[in-house]
């Protein structure tokens, strides 16, 4: 029996019951066992919920192996620690305000920047995510993990890999025309950083082209806003990849502008890839 597991947050709810699908599914696609987790003031309250969670994997999934686990605490802290031993964490979401239940938007939220290894927070509207396209948000070289991710999950999922590859504004100062058409020192400097820019994704994903030679791969780049961009495209994907720019401890979202945007509207499930 394997050691390796995806870990899911349940509480019982409605949204807990997608996260467990998307879960389950996860760890079928990944060769692991399963295990739920429920994060409860009183371990004697977790049993009905655990068995009825684990009752509902082996209906859906009958070769899967699958654990439970009752924790005492707060659902984030919960997590967080499981998560050291896990391939994966995953997470259902309501969305973000005026809800209840253990697994509402501020445990996805929170739990972004304190969990260990790759976070799924399972939202949108799409029943099933076999057939439907990878989507990675690619900033620099610094996504180098969520890029290996995105790779992998189109690997397993035999689907195109769609990267959206935000190129940086850079305002110049205005400068007197050229006599010559598209010929000023501003015009070709911008020239150059506009092909230096859309080098990057190829650069940065050259190497995992080679590892992985049957994955379908397009490449855009952007220049408007790369969170709206993504979003955009999360319309038609099974899984949407970032790396996630984690703000533990400092004021403001405990992640990044883009996973902000796609925790709160995303149309597919959102994968956070802790940046290096």
């Amino acid at each position: 029996m394997t050691d390796r597991h995806v870990i899911v947050g349940v509480d019982g709810s409605l949204v807990a019951v997608r996260a467990l699908d998307w879960a389950a599914e996860e760890a079928v696609r990944r060769g692991t066992a399963l295990r739920i987790v429920y994060a409860v003031a009183d371990r004697d309250e977790a049993g009905p919920v655990l068995a009825s969670a684990a009752a509902r994997v082996h209906e859906r999934h009958p070769g899967l192996s699958v654990q439970t686990r009752a924790v005492e605490g707060g659902a984030v802290r919960a997590l967080a620690r499981e998560s050291e031993s896990g391939v994966l964490t995953v997470v259902g979401t309501r969305g973000f305000g005026g809800v209840s239940g253990l697994l509402a938007g501020s445990v996805s939220w929170r739990l972004a920047a304190q969990v260990h290894g790759p976070l799924l927070v399972a939202r949108g509207d799409h029943p099933r995510s076999e057939g439907r396209e990878v989507l990675l948000g690619l900033e620099s070289d610094a996504d180098a993990n969520a890029a290996a991710h995105a790779f992998q999950e189109a690997a397993r999922r035999r689907a195109r890999l769609r990267v959206v590859h935000s190129a940086t504004h850079r305002h110049t100062t205005p400068e007197l025309p050229s006599l010559v058409a598209a010929t000023s020192p501003g015009q070709e400097r911008q020239a150059r950083m506009d092909r230096a820019e859309e080098a990057v994704p190829q650069f940065s994903i050259a190497r995992l082209r080679a590892e992985y030679p049957t994955v379908e791969v397009d490449i855009r780049t952007v220049r408007t806003d790369p969170a709206h961009a993504l979003l955009a495209g999360t319309r038609e994907a099974g899984v949407v990849v970032i790396g996630a720019r984690r703000r533990a401890g400092q004021l403001g979202p405990p992640v990044g502008p883009v996973a902000h945007v796609l925790l709160h509207h995303s149309h597919c499930p959102v994968l956070l890839v802790p940046t290096t």
